[in-house]
């Protein structure tokens, strides 16, 4: 009579993941790089790689990248953390790598 109606039911509102610590990020992103070099034998990781650890989805990739590009600012533990995992802190191919005989690869 009023023209009452009850409201729509409202979409379930996602759950918010806990935000995490840069430690608790390096932790985890040092786990995936651990599990990718123990599949993979290198940590040669493409930057659009992602790792799925426990559940969780981690770029990889840009992970190792952005170390790569930032090792002087790292703190030293976690260069040494790294390096233990088996990182090569440049790429086969990048600048500044010998070629075969000790040589400077020729750029044309």
């Amino acid at each position: 009579m009023l023209g009452i109606e009850p409201l729509p039911e409202r979409p379930p509102v996602p759950a918010v993941s806990p935000r995490r610590s840069r430690a608790q990020k390096w932790e985890a992103n040092l786990a995936a790089s651990r599990q990718y070099r123990t599949r993979e034998g290198q940590l040669n990781v493409p930057r659009s790689h992602i790792e799925t650890v426990d559940g969780a989805e981690l770029a990889l990739g840009v992970f190792i990248a952005n170390a790569r590009t930032r090792k002087a600012s790292l703190a030293p533990e976690r260069v040494e953390e790294l390096s233990a995992v088996g990182m090569r802190w440049q790429r086969v191919g990048e600048r500044g790598q010998l070629g075969r005989g000790g040589r400077r690869p020729r750029t044309r």
